[in-house]
């Protein structure tokens, strides 16, 4: 699974330049994605911007951040799920409006987007990526040649849209934030000192010292003038109910964040004891598929009394986008990635603890694995419920046919990643450890329930 994006916003009120602040939150973003970062900056008089593929550190490789001066800016660091992995689909996007320059960063994934795309050329509009959030981006634009007024412009744009975005917007010297109506996808606001800081996750916060202040809250349109901050709430969002997505929680963010007013480190914790509540199993040791499960590995090991073990290894130089052609090349990918540690499950019954199984291919190649290395038995639990449904807000998931928990039951997925035991967290333990109730929750991917409109599903 891939999740689309991270972003950062900066607001200063001193007179510096702020772009390697962004990159610094960026960098601990970059989890969130992979194939492109870039940064825009206003400096009182004109709008700068770089772009690059690649990690962070590639992107910006021998770059001088004295030509990113100014104390405004946005960054963003992508994975694709609508427009290929190329330069041209780099943020942010960049446009002029009213005379002013605008700069945009999106993370998330508007549903509706290829027929506004249609509308928007049809009246002109040329674009040069195949993304999503270049159609924000002229939506915003039309909008506003209208109304001439920002706030009013967002209002409407959030009329036409459907699906899950957080999105930072540098206007000229304007910074501005905006959360979806159903707040699927993350965004949070920080202060340290004159400056105010946004950002898709709260560990862009600690690395640049700034403290947590708040989320934004869903349907929330945050500005700032004269240094304090301001809120405007969409419409709409007052008959929306929140939807915030469980795989923040379960896989994408990173441990250390605190999400929705919640701690995902507890919350991945709470779903190893529920694990165990759920599947007491007689074992020598409890191993984490790394490195999201581990948190969850250790909290069952907590409460079942079996030891932790780090039986496997994973190679953190290998890309998350790693290819190769051939099954038997594909097979030496999974080795290079992950590796197990034989004096550690040789002769051991093993409980084997994940966060998800998506397709199954790297389940089965990892029991695989494990079994070569000597594991005498292997018990697979799994951090959520069977994902049976695609995601339509951002999360880069397989069609529902090549989901292998929509299409096989609990019992033929066991026999096919050849295990001896397969389990998975149920629902309500799922939304227990996350501590939000189950309605103001998107679990879409699970039960088919949708907080809006979507395709139909194949």
């Amino acid at each position: 699974m891939k999740d689309k994006c991270g972003i950062v916003g900066i607001n200063s009120n001193l007179d510096k330049d702020v772009s390697s602040f962004v990159y610094y939150g960026l960098y601990a973003l970059q989890h969130r994605g992979q194939e492109s970062a870039g940064i825009a900056t206003f400096d009182g008089g004109k709008m700068h911007s770089h772009i690059g593929v690649g990690l962070l550190t590639d992107a910006f490789k021998d770059f001088d951040f004295n030509f990113l001066p100014g104390n405004r800016a946005i960054g963003h660091v992508r994975y694709s799920t609508t427009g290929d992995s190329k330069l041209e689909n780099s943020q942010p996007f960049l446009t002029t409006l009213n005379g002013k320059n605008m700069a945009i960063a999106h993370n998330g994934d508007i549903v509706n987007s290829p027929s506004l795309r249609c509308e928007l050329i049809k009246e002109g509009y040329e674009f040069t990526s195949d993304t999503d959030s270049e159609v924000l981006l002229y939506l915003i634009k039309k909008e506003h040649e209208k109304t001439n007024d920002f706030i009013l412009t967002i209002e409407r744009v959030v009329e036409k849209i459907v699906g899950s975005y957080s999105i930072v917007i540098l206007i000229d010297d304007k910074l501005y934030a905006l959360r979806d109506p159903a707040g699927i996808k993350p965004l949070a606001i920080a202060k340290n000192n004159q400056d105010y800081i946004i950002a898709t996750e709260t560990v862009a916060f600690d690395v640049i010292g700034a403290k947590h202040v708040r989320d934004v809250e869903p349907g929330e349109i945050v500005y700032f003038e004269n240094n304090k901050l301001k809120s405007y709430k969409v419409k709409v969002a007052n008959s929306i109910k929140n939807a915030h997505c469980v795989f923040e929680y379960v896989y994408f963010a990173r441990p250390d964040s605190v999400m929705n007013g919640k701690n995902v480190y507890k919350t991945r914790l709470n779903i190893g004891k529920h694990l165990y509540d759920e599947y007491k199993i007689d074992a020598d040791i409890v191993v984490p598929v790394p490195d999201s499960s581990i948190p969850a590995t250790i909290g069952y090991s907590r409460a079942s009394k079996i030891p932790y073990a780090e039986g496997l290894i994973k190679n953190r130089y290998v890309g998350r986008t790693f290819i190769m052609p051939t099954q038997e090349e594909r097979s030496i990918a999974v080795k290079l990635k992950i590796n197990p540690i034989k004096s550690e499950v040789k002769g051991k019954k093993i409980v084997l603890i994940d966060d998800s199984i998506v397709r199954g291919t790297t389940s089965q190649s990892l029991v695989k694995i494990l079994k070569e290395a000597g594991a005498k038995e292997i018990h697979m639990l799994i951090g959520c419920p069977p994902i049976v449904a695609p995601c339509y807000y951002g999360i880069s998931m397989a069609s529902k046919k090549e989901l292998i928990a929509a299409n096989n039951t609990v019992n033929q997925m066991k026999e096919m990643l050849g295990v001896e035991t397969l389990g998975y967290l149920s629902i309500e333990s799922l939304v227990e450890s996350i501590g939000i109730p189950f309605d103001k929750l998107c679990l879409g991917c699970i039960n088919e329930d949708y907080p809006t409109n979507v395709p139909p599903i194949i």
